[in-house]
């Protein structure tokens, strides 16, 4: 099931994406929120007549950094051998169609597509064969990236979490299981150009490590998201640039880049 979060006429609610073709897509209503059980209302939008919104509102965002050996080269950094994480606040996530706006500090910033794993229930030191019980479902991410501060400042809390930084969507995912997830191809295209290109396989450290290795240090709660790490191709993005995420069996992401006013 396709979860997405929406705005009508001023309302924001949770609905289930029903239909195949782009231009015949529906949206049936849930009652509740899906973290818990809910129900189909049976009232659909189209979803044309909707904007999307962020798929969740997390209460934080877990980045894995250099989790593909080709991106950790094409930087010259080494691979690490555990998990690298960091942190981008709630404040740095839009939804599909959002602006992504060029911050006055930076003058290279980067793409970087991603799978994001979105948290179903709270957790804490989630052991390997019980990961795939705490997953709600994925959806697809540009973990937007200021690299001249990156590689001034020490800590990525500037060049990775300001506003903005984080779109997500355009909706969670939930039939994927975690076999699936573990193998998807995922792109990136600016103006319609292909600049990214690789699959989950080939991820350093898996999902499992990723839930595995933060969850020893802290709860997750639900509808919190885990980024896990970039393919490389990585480059520059310019105020004017469409961007476009897009994860096999998920959908397509799409943000443009804007001055910040």
């Amino acid at each position: 099931m396709r979860i997405a979060r929406f705005s009508i006429d001023g309302n924001v609610a949770f609905g289930a994406v029903e239909g195949d073709k782009p231009d015949e897509l529906v949206l049936d209503i849930i009652k509740g929120i899906p973290f818990a059980d809910f129900e189909l209302s049976g009232t659909k939008v189209p979803l044309s007549k909707v904007r999307l919104l962020p798929p969740v509102l997390p209460n934080k965002v877990v980045a894995f950094g250099r989790n593909y050996a080709e991106h950790a080269r094409e930087l010259g950094n080494e691979v690490p051998d555990a998990p690298f994480a960091f942190f981008k606040p709630s404040t740095s996530v839009i939804g599909p169609g959002d602006e992504i706006r060029y911050p006055s500090f930076t003058e290279d910033l980067h793409h970087e597509a991603e799978l994001a794993v979105v948290i179903g229930r709270m957790c804490r030191e989630v052991p390997r064969e019980r990961v795939a019980d705490v997953i709600f479902g994925y959806t697809c991410a540009n973990d937007v990236t200021a690299r001249d501060v990156q590689k001034r400042e020490k800590q990525w809390a500037r060049a990775k979490g300001f506003d903005t930084s984080c779109p997500l969507g355009p909706w969670v995912e939930t039939g994927l299981d975690l076999e699936t997830a573990s193998d998807l191809t995922v792109q990136l295209t600016v103006n319609g150009e292909q600049r990214q290109l690789g699959r989950t396989s080939e991820m350093i450290h898996s999902i499992e490590d990723l839930i595995v290795n933060i969850t020893e240090a802290m709860t997750l709660l639900p509808g919190d998201v885990i980024l896990t790490g970039t393919p490389a191709g990585v480059g520059p993005l310019t105020v004017g640039d469409e961007v476009a995420v897009t994860i096999e069996g998920i959908g397509t992401l799409t943000n443009k880049v804007v001055k910040r006013g």
